[in-house]
């Protein structure tokens, strides 16, 4: 009896432990990795072989299916969109500006170095400059042998020394191409001044993909080469393809040759009308912002928009010049491609839209009110500030329960007629008439509240049709960036250390990056201290309304722990979710991850990896049925958090200090 007793208790283990292994909540399932780049050739001193980045942007809607929790929810339903890179960007082409900074001055390595100082309070800050401006990689101490992957300079140097593509959009990791890559596609009136297209030169994101039909992203002009130099036509376009047609998204404001030849767009984000046209949403430019009118009628400039030749070649050959730049916007009749400073041309944006037919025909409005070059009763350039400008986008974009559009995201505001500034604000129109918004300041997040500046800068990043709106706040100077939400029309935006203190510590940075109809959230947030160092990210979901199958209310979780099956040797311990971009309504998760071939040494959040960690982009499946037990959180990391002494760590810094070394990004 004892020998059958032991029998079956060993198999009560076995048992135990095999519906262990199966335990999560959440299935991880990797998507194809497939991008074209590596097959591209890249200059020819800088390093081959290196692996691709790759980076999580989106996830397909899924309409009205049902919460994958509930029923049978197949991985393959809902494609993931991403993008792949070489190296660094240096200023990011998913930015209405760079780095949400309104001024614009962020130009060179030093500017680059200065905002990291003054914004993220690295000790590395110099390091970091450098990535960013010589790319992934870098050969240090031989900066300007263009060994570096990636880059601002790279970008920069293209007039002379011409450019490879650092960056491609992917749909469920395949290519997706755009208008760019063909010379017909360009329509502006200055286009035979362009020269021949030049190929593989064109960056792009995919922001999105909407039913069957249509995708959506921004792209980079390709590179033409002419009699002066190696023109781009744009720096970025909003493009949108459907049926085999790959559409740009024009600048909205045609009243200047400068704006409707050069002018940047963005499609962040879109939304299927009830008519079956897609609605995109993003940023249009209107206005230059390096010369322009102030309040008081006064023309302002601002010299350093414009690099020194010297900071981008290290030699003196092709000098620039502000007053040749000006000319791009006071007389741009025929010289926007002939003169390498107008490739460096900034502008103020304004919150737009378009409205994209299946047969590929578009109609444009602006979001943001104004008439002339004043937007929102603003004029372009701040009166005390020559480096500030009028800013506005919609980042995201749903329709409200009576099928009406809410678009999120920010807009410029004059703080205490003292300087301009970006705050999250949400804007809404009625079906019938897109040519009239009204925008709304979300409460709640002022910048300057008081007596001393709280924020750099508000933004909102998501929307459903609840509205509710999620965004972050970036703290002035090295306090911290915190996520928020906030139901419009109701109260003040309430901060998530706020709401769910135990994950989202006291000065922990964190990004609200999405949020679906059933009020489910995803981003990330920090997960330890740093004494002015790199602070490490992980994936997070919080549930604002509802429970959603074993998530109760108001519960946050990391994702970690939810893809977690207490098995070190399985699959799910293979990763580490450190970024999640997107959410549909059926509860499926778009993410960027770290994948370790053959698992991570135990199961804890910080776990080392003995073989090769790469970047990747998964998708997380809920799993029908899971319940609360299946939730198994994370052992407790063997190394010790530091403690926070300042230090406010963006996702896109952490995205370049990413690159050296390959340490982890968020």
């Amino acid at each position: 009896m004892p020998h059958k007793m032991l029998k079956l208790s060993t198999l009560a283990i076995l048992i135990a432990g095999a519906s262990q292994a199966n335990a999560a909540v959440y299935t991880v399932v990797p998507v194809d990795q497939n991008s074209t780049l590596k097959d591209q050739p890249y200059f020819d001193n800088a390093q081959s072989g290196a692996p691709l980045l790759y980076s999580s942007t989106g996830i397909q809607d899924s309409g009205t299916d049902a919460s994958c929790f509930s029923g049978d929810c197949t991985s393959e339903t809902y494609k993931v969109t991403s993008e792949a890179r070489r190296g660094t960007e240096g200023t990011p082409i998913a930015d209405t500006t760079p780095y949400n900074q309104n001024s614009q001055d962020i130009a060179n390595q030093y500017q680059l170095q200065r905002y990291c100082d003054n914004n993220l309070g690295y000790g590395t800050c110099d390091i970091w400059a450098e990535s960013q401006f010589f790319g992934r990689d870098y050969a240090e101490n031989d900066e300007w042998n263009g060994q570096g992957l990636g880059g601002l300079q790279k970008k920069q140097a293209a007039w002379v020394n011409g450019y490879h593509s650092n960056a491609q959009g992917l749909v469920d990791g395949a290519p997706v191409n755009t208008f760019a890559e063909d010379d017909a596609k360009y329509d502006g009136t200055q286009k035979s001044n362009l020269g021949s297209i030049v190929a593989n030169t064109a960056d792009s994101t995919v922001k999105g993909i909407v039913g069957t039909d249509f995708v959506y992203g921004i792209t980079s002009s390709a590179l033409f080469e002419n009699a002066s130099g190696k023109p781009r036509a744009f720096s970025k376009r909003g493009f949108v393809n459907v049926n085999d047609k790959s559409v740009q998204l024009a600048p909205v404001s045609t009243s200047n040759a400068l704006v409707s030849n050069m002018g940047q767009t963005q499609a962040n984000d879109a939304v299927a009308m009830k008519d079956g046209k897609l609605l995109v949403v993003g940023s249009s430019s209107y206005a230059a912002s390096f010369y322009a009118k102030d309040r008081d009628g006064d023309f302002r400039e601002d010299e350093n928009k414009l690099p020194s030749s010297d900071d981008i070649l290290n030699n003196g050959s092709h000098p620039l010049n502000f007053d040749v730049m000006k000319q791009c916007t006071i007389n741009p009749s025929d010289n926007l491609y002939k003169n390498w400073e107008c490739q460096f041309s900034t502008f103020a944006n304004e919150a737009a839209v378009w409205l994209v037919n299946a047969d590929g025909t578009v109609t444009s409005h602006a979001i943001t009110a104004g008439s002339d070059n004043n937007r929102d009763g603003l004029a372009v350039i701040d009166k005390d500030n020559d480096s500030q400008s009028f800013q506005a986008s919609a980042q995201a974009v749903a329709l409200d329960k009576n099928d009406n559009p809410i678009a999120v995201g920010y807009s410029t505001t004059d703080v205490k007629n003292d300087y301009y500034a970006m705050q999250a604000a949400y804007f809404t129109a009625k079906a019938g008439n897109l040519a009239s918004w009204t925008r709304t300041m979300i409460p709640g997040l002022d910048i300057e509240p008081g007596d001393d500046r709280d924020f750099t800068y508000t933004i909102a990043n998501g929307v459903n049709s609840n509205s509710v709106i999620v965004g972050d706040a970036k703290g002035n100077g090295e306090k911290p960036q915190r996520a928020f939400v906030y139901k419009a029309g109701q109260g003040n935006a309430q901060f998530f250390d706020q709401l769910a203190p135990s994950l989202f510590f006291k000065d922990s940075n964190s990004n609200a990056a999405a949020i679906n109809n059933n009020d489910q959230v995803v981003g990330w947030v920090d997960i330890e201290a740093s004494n002015g160092k790199e602070a490490r990210h992980r994936a997070f979901t919080y549930i604002n309304g509802t429970a959603q199958g074993p998530l109760k209310a108001g519960g946050a979780w990391m994702l970690d722990d939810l893809t977690n099956d207490g098995v070190v040797n399985s699959i799910a311990n293979s990763y580490r979710i450190v970024d999640a971009t997107g959410i549909n309504n059926a509860g499926v998760i778009a993410a960027t991850a770290y994948y370790c071939h053959g698992g991570y040494e135990n199961l804890s959040k910080l776990a080392h990896c003995n073989g090769t960690e790469q970047q990747v982009v998964v998708k997380l499946v809920p799993k029908a049925g899971a319940t609360a037990e299946d939730i198994q959180p994370r052992v407790k990391d063997e190394e010790p958090p530091f403690k926070r002494s300042g230090g406010s760590l963006g996702i896109l810094a952490l995205t370049a200090l990413g690159f050296i070394g390959f340490r982890r990004r968020k």
